[in-house]
């Protein structure tokens, strides 16, 4: 198995690279997807959580209504350190769980927002980081046509990475301010790149 983190800012695209990879035959195993699933209704992080801070983070579906999960846990330090507490350790084990059930001869891409951020998901053993960059005014152009308020948008950004400090961890780092052909290209030459390297593993 090829391990491969992913990572960009907010609005670059990564998401876009990540498709075109698993369409390419990577495996894809999305940070965000499995922190949405380890807090699904029946999960142990979603019973301690209603557990933790009440049925009134729930919405009328019975679902975590994340919004107010976020605004009554971050409303103290406590609070804050609870929910990492319980989402954290979950979020993690899945995530691995993941990895390990891909095939033993794939190429797995962990697409993970924060990897440069996190200390846990930089030690997981990524043999190549692809980093997904695009300039400042086009991801807020973007992150404004999802209907992320410019001043949300910008937030977000500043409790991010730099472009240098994700630099500084890739492998290769891939100019998403072109087309999508230009794109597909770029992509195109890394998964050449990393089936040589799966190939050359497996021998």
């Amino acid at each position: 198995m090829l391990l491969v983190g992913l990572t960009g800012g907010i609005g670059s695209g990564k998401s876009t690279v990540a498709r075109l990879l698993e369409g390419r035959g990577a495996v894809i195993v999305d940070a965000d997807q499995v922190a949405r699933d380890v807090v699904e209704p029946g999960m142990p992080a979603f019973t301690q959580l209603v557990e933790r801070f009440g049925p009134e983070i729930l919405g009328p579906d019975g679902r975590l209504d994340r919004p107010r999960l976020a605004e009554i846990a971050f409303a103290t330090e406590e609070g804050t350190a609870a929910l990492n507490a319980i989402t954290h350790p979950a979020v993690g084990e899945e995530f691995l769980r993941r990895m390990a059930a891909a095939p033993e001869d794939g190429i797995v891409v962990c697409d993970v927002p924060l990897l440069v951020e996190s200390e846990d998901a930089r030690s997981r053993g990524y043999e190549f980081v692809i980093v997904v960059e695009a300039p400042r005014e086009l991801r807020l152009e973007r992150l404004a046509g999802r209907g992320v308020p410019r001043p949300d948008a910008e937030a977000r950004m500043a409790k991010q990475a730099t472009d240098e400090q994700r630099r500084a961890h890739a492998t290769w780092v891939v100019d998403n301010s072109g087309d999508l052909a230009s794109l597909e290209q770029q992509v195109a030459t890394i998964w050449a790149a990393l089936e040589d390297a799966a190939a050359a593993k497996s021998a």
